[in-house]
């Protein structure tokens, strides 16, 4: 008996019209908020764009690897480079055994015009070559330790030539600013 006494007391319509008003008194109160935020001038929020975007294309640029072109005292195309500290007494970076490809050959550096070689590896004006040939060092079972690559440098020091080259990776762009003089779109490493 208590139940169909309460039944009778609870209106589904008027609990659904009650539900109806809260939620549209929400958003009213809602757009009245929205509208009543300040809107920012559209050209200060486009130089804040701007320069996120050009943080953004900073970031971009920073991790695409430059295009290093060199020459050596001796022949190390076979050779895979490390990188060595300043004073060139550890190293502090080396590939692991499955870094040496580029774009899925080994990463030998391709030649160029005048005796140059594009880099294909990482090299900078810190990096030795080691005993290693490509081709040994990608058939190891494990990545040599730092201990054992130092005690398998060859030459510490082999660069006669190493630039920075301002331009994409292609080879017959890089060729004709090797054969106008390295003057333009270059910068000296060595």
């Amino acid at each position: 008996m208590q139940y169909s006494h309460i039944k009778q007391r609870f209106n589904f319509h008027e609990y659904m019209k009650s539900r109806l008003y809260a939620v549209l008194f929400f958003c009213i109160a809602l757009s009245i908020s929205l509208i009543s935020c300040k809107v920012t001038e559209p050209k200060k929020s486009m130089e804040k764009n701007d320069s996120l975007m050009n943080k953004t294309n900073d970031r971009v640029s920073a991790a695409i690897p430059p295009v290093i072109i060199y020459k050596t005292k001796n022949d190390y195309y076979n050779n895979v480079p490390v990188g060595l500290s300043a004073d060139k007494t550890s190293i502090i970076s080396y590939p692991d055994i499955h870094d040496t490809y580029f774009n899925g050959d080994l990463a030998y550096p391709t030649k160029l015009a005048n005796g140059y070689l594009l880099d294909n590896r990482g090299i900078g004006p810190n990096s030795a070559f080691t005993v290693y040939s490509y081709t040994e060092y990608s058939q190891l079972e494990q990545t040599p330790t730092p201990d054992i690559l130092i005690r398998m440098i060859l030459d510490n020091d082999p660069f006669t030539e190493l630039y920075q080259v301002n331009c994409s990776r292609d080879t017959s762009e890089i060729n004709k600013i090797i054969i106008s003089g390295l003057k333009e779109n270059c910068k000296k490493l060595k």
